[in-house]
């Protein structure tokens, strides 16, 4: 019993911090990555770097997106932060 009250508040602190702070976290990493592999030509992105456009071509691990002067630039799928409405 004297194990378990001195245990107790590590497990306590422990489990708290798991639902506060780690699976947040993976439940956030989840949806990027889906978004990444749910991209499709058309759709307008942002990339991390701040870069914004319109997804050209995809490849297995590569995109090529369409920026507003016409060029075209290949970025990895992970180079996409979101993918804008409208």
């Amino acid at each position: 019993m004297e194990m378990l009250t001195s245990i107790g508040p590590l497990i306590l602190m422990f489990a708290i911090f798991y639902f506060l702070l780690i699976r947040p976290q993976q439940k956030k990493q989840k949806a990027v990555r889906q978004m990444q592999a749910d991209l499709k030509k058309g759709d307008k992105i942002v990339t991390i770097g701040g870069l914004h456009g319109i997804v050209d071509s995809i490849d297995e691990a590569t995109i090529v997106i369409k920026v507003t002067d016409g060029s075209r630039l290949a970025f990895d799928r992970a180079a996409v932060r979101d993918v804008v409405q409208g």
